[in-house]
């Protein structure tokens, strides 16, 4: 059995039609645990407090596998957490907003703040939708090859959300019961 961590992002109430809920719901389904919380105060995050819940729901299980999805936000609350980052086997980075457009909006700029790009050894895989209205210029440039990430782009996907039609996402699904699956579009 595996267990998955689910993280969301900025104003994110965890809705039925994300493909993070559904994704929690086939998952559960296929026996497996999974931890899908409502981080603290999703309208007006502060960082000290997400990091302290990716601490307390980010304990490794004491037996099976341990897999970490993180949307938007959610993504530089991974990458700000450096040496206190869960110990995942692997890790999925989706859509994570520029660091500009993440410091141009007052109730969440802490989180770019002091966002260190030029780090090693961040293992992860990185899923961006081109044409993404948080990410101009791309998360690739951004966070892919900054950071030297194995990438996978979702021609058309934007932010990878429901307003992009990203609710059912089988391509996700199974990315998270083979890890050698390349993530597509829905």
């Amino acid at each position: 059995m595996t267990t998955y961590l689910i993280l969301h992002g900025y104003q994110n109430d965890r809705p039925p039609g994300h493909w993070q809920h559904w994704l929690a719901g086939e998952l559960r389904a296929r026996g497996h645990e999974v931890r899908y919380p409502q981080l603290p105060e999703p309208d007006a995050p502060v960082l000290a407090d997400w990091l302290a819940a990716l601490e307390e729901h980010g304990e490794r299980p004491a037996e099976g596998g341990f897999v970490i999805l993180a949307h938007s936000l959610s993504v530089l609350l991974w990458l700000r957490a450096g040496a206190r980052r869960p110990d995942a086997d692997r890790v999925l980075l989706v859509a994570p907003p520029s660091p500009e457009v993440t410091a141009s909006i007052p109730g969440i700029a802490a989180f770019a703040d002091g966002l260190d790009l030029t780090e090693t050894g961040v293992e992860a895989r990185l899923v961006y939708g081109d044409g993404d209205p948080y990410c101009p210029g791309g998360a690739d440039v951004h966070y892919g090859l900054p950071l030297g990430l194995d990438m996978d782009l979702v021609p058309g996907g934007r932010h990878l959300n429901p307003d992009t039609g990203y609710g059912e996402w089988p391509g996700l699904l199974d990315w998270c019961e083979d890890p050698d699956v390349r993530v597509k579009g829905r």
